[in-house]
């Protein structure tokens, strides 16, 4: 029986071609040549590039009661409780850049809250404990060290992929 099966196994190997991988020296047929690429289009020159329109439902440099750096993106706001809001923006520019524009925008220091991850404030309207939960201001943090590569962007696809800093306003309100 075990015979049989063995001899009908080898008829059955023995009918197969075995393949060949590459040509067999002298056979009668050349290699044909790969066809070439498609042809590319002409490169067109780089498009200078396209100012984003502006976001609908941001906020208005007039709702804030301060100017926005130029380029920044607005991200959300949130209720920050007694009738207030707060604006989150990201911006492609460093940090140091951006405490250097609102030092001489708001013609004031400003002061260093946290050195790690490097947070800067400015003050730009009166506390009022009774009204308010937090004091208007301008408040910049950088996002970017050896732990983070920045403030991911909430829009999907959009650029940046991610924002060294952040800038979160507290709207200058008066009740």
């Amino acid at each position: 029986m075990m015979a049989a099966l063995a001899l009908l196994l080898a008829a059955t190997l023995m009918q197969q071609p075995v393949p060949r991988p590459f040509p067999v020296p002298g056979s009668t047929k050349p290699a044909q040549p790969a066809p070439p690429p498609p042809p590319r289009p002409p490169a067109s020159p780089a498009a200078p590039p396209v100012a984003a329109p502006a976001d609908p439902i941001a906020p208005t440099e007039a709702l804030l009661g301060v100017p926005l750096y130029p380029g920044a993106q607005f991200i959300a706001s949130y209720e920050a409780g007694r009738g207030q809001r707060f604006y989150l923006f990201g911006s492609s520019a460093a940090f140091e850049v951006l405490v250097s524009y609102y030092r001489t925008l708001l013609k004031q220091r400003g002061e260093l809250v946290f050195a790690v991850p490097a947070t800067h404030e400015f003050d730009v309207g009166r506390f009022r404990e009774e009204t308010m939960a937090f004091p208007p201001s301008v408040t910049i943090k950088d996002y970017e060290s050896a732990v983070s590569q920045g403030y991911p962007n909430p829009k999907p696809g959009a650029q940046p992929a991610r924002f060294p800093t952040i800038i979160q306003i507290v709207p200058v309100t008066e009740k």
